[in-house]
């Protein structure tokens, strides 16, 4: 049986509706009716998170598949992915679990945070938690508490997330996590308008708000053939990041392939090149996913050109940084977290 906990964030109504703060969507919630993310539902004029501790999926997964380059290089991270998101992304290439019509018809195992924990300690080459696959902040109430119990542990914590998310849960839930990889669809409010229906303003005000609180920041774009992939919104996007996040950010650019309910065709390599190209102009790393070419996915010293890091696929292999992150060869900083 799913369990319903109260949702923190959430305003009653007077006609015995509920307005929800988690997310810039702000809705509006009848009584028996769910939120935007189909996750978080108004009984009898109170506002419950349906899915607390409900998973898809718990497993070790190379820290690489988040994408994390930059964190922990090499190891294993203990990923845990719900139901549910409060985009409607076209493209979505989890839209089975994200785009869940029912969240009471799941069959899912309901697992504590307490449980996870224990799960997580079986396994000794690991770098952390990360909450992953689906939107984990629509899930607030139980990854907040997870993350609060593992952090008194001392286990690391990764959110992956679209961060469309309002300041203040955000800045509740930061003290907890290390790192962020955030997902920017666009540079571009209509496209996050139309193509996903969400808005841009409030992910790059999550960015802004982690990088002020010293989080670990790696950035993933997905391009899109003739959607969003043109080099003018690139060029906006990279000097946006270089300028408020650090041109030492890892940006991870993938290629689209078609899903759910766009089927336009993937984007051809070689523009997916262009990009990359673009972007190494501004930001010190780069890479590309979705490509077989692991030349695009190797980290290189922006100062001396030493390889500090190889990948092939999801494996990787240090070869060129001491202890502290830096280049072995000119002591350059690379802004890893080892």
């Amino acid at each position: 049986m799913i369990e319903k906990k109260e949702a923190f964030f959430y305003e009653k109504k007077s006609d015995g509706t509920v307005r929800c703060n988690l997310c810039p969507h702000h809705c509006l919630i009848k009584p028996d009716c769910y939120g935007n993310c189909k996750v978080r539902k108004n009984i009898k004029g109170t506002l419950y998170s349906t899915s607390y501790g409900l998973t898809c999926s718990i497993r070790f997964d190379p820290v690489e598949k988040k994408p994390l380059y930059h964190y922990y290089p090499g190891k294993e991270i203990f990923s845990v992915g719900g139901f549910g998101c409060n985009l409607h992304c076209m493209f979505c290439q989890n839209y089975h679990i994200s785009q869940i019509a029912d969240i009471e018809l799941s069959t899912s195992d309901i697992i504590t945070p307490t449980e996870l924990a224990k799960l997580y300690k079986k396994e000794q080459k690991n770098c952390g938690f990360s909450f992953t696959y689906n939107e984990p902040t629509v899930n607030y109430e139980f990854i907040y508490e997870t993350a609060k119990e593992v952090c008194l542990q001392q286990i690391p914590v990764a959110l992956i997330t679209n961060g469309f998310i309002n300041q203040e849960p955000l800045k509740k839930l930061l003290p907890y996590v290390n790192a962020l990889n955030v997902d920017v669809k666009s540079f571009s409010d209509e496209f996050y308008r139309k193509q996903s229906g969400g808005r841009l303003l409030p992910v790059l005000e999550t960015i802004k708000t982690a990088k002020a609180q010293n989080k670990h920041i790696e950035i993933t774009f997905l391009a899109i053939n003739s959607l969003n992939d043109s080099p003018s919104e690139l060029n906006l996007m990279v000097n946006w990041i270089a300028d408020n996040v650090g041109k030492d950010t890892p940006f991870h650019i993938s290629r689209y392939f078609p899903n759910y309910k766009l089927k336009i065709a993937p984007t051809p390599v070689d523009i997916m090149i262009q990009l990359y190209e673009i972007a190494s102009k501004r930001l010190d790393f780069v890479y590309l996913g979705n490509i077989s070419d692991s030349e695009y996915s190797k980290t290189r010293c922006p100062s001396c050109n030493t390889i500090l890091v190889k990948r092939d696929g999801y494996y990787s292999k240090v070869t060129g940084l001491t202890d502290k992150g830096a280049c072995v060869k000119c002591g350059n900083s690379a802004n890893f977290v080892l």
